[in-house]
């Protein structure tokens, strides 16, 4: 038998690009992230994760705006929120500001004073099919003469977007 202690296993975290602020760190200024982030500590400025979840850890406080992909909020947040996907405030957690997003998710028992703007994403645009390159000018005789199917005038399609109108 070993007299050696046993190691502590190393804590470890859902995903492997995710960051974390301890909540004995307070940060004053703007953040800027290209992974996820938890919030424990306390953050007055701005947050900025575009492609990343922010998650405010029930320790959390952040007096700042807010632009992410997705908001889950288990603490406090006093100031605007821009979130392109979708916002998750949780039992005992407070939202004080504007909201804009395409989702949102109130749970009993949470707090929220502001006003929602509920965005729709725009859907992804199919490309029309290229139109056919010019023929060489036909010469003058053929152009009088010629019928509406041979005159070259474009045949227009509704794509599955336009069929709903």
């Amino acid at each position: 038998m070993s007299t050696l202690p046993s190691r502590m296993p190393e804590p470890r975290f859902d995903n492997a690009n995710s960051a974390v602020i301890g909540k004995s760190v307070v940060v004053k200024g703007q953040i800027l992230s290209r992974e996820d982030l938890t919030i424990e500590g306390e953050v007055e400025g701005t947050v900025e994760l575009h492609e990343h979840r922010l998650t405010v850890g029930q320790n959390g406080k952040v007096s700042a705006s807010v632009k992410a992909r997705e908001l889950v909020v288990l603490g406090s947040i006093h100031g605007n929120v821009d979130i392109a996907d979708k916002i998750d405030i949780r039992k005992d957690a407070k939202l004080v500001g504007d909201i804009k997003t395409a989702r949102i998710v109130i749970e009993d028992g949470a707090f929220f004073k502001g006003n929602i703007d509920i965005v729709r994403p725009e859907p992804a645009r199919q490309q029309a099919p290229a139109a056919p390159k010019p023929q060489a000018a036909a010469p003058p005789q053929a152009a009088a003469s010629g019928s509406a199917a041979a005159s070259g005038s474009p045949v227009l399609t509704a794509g599955a977007g336009d069929a709903k109108r």
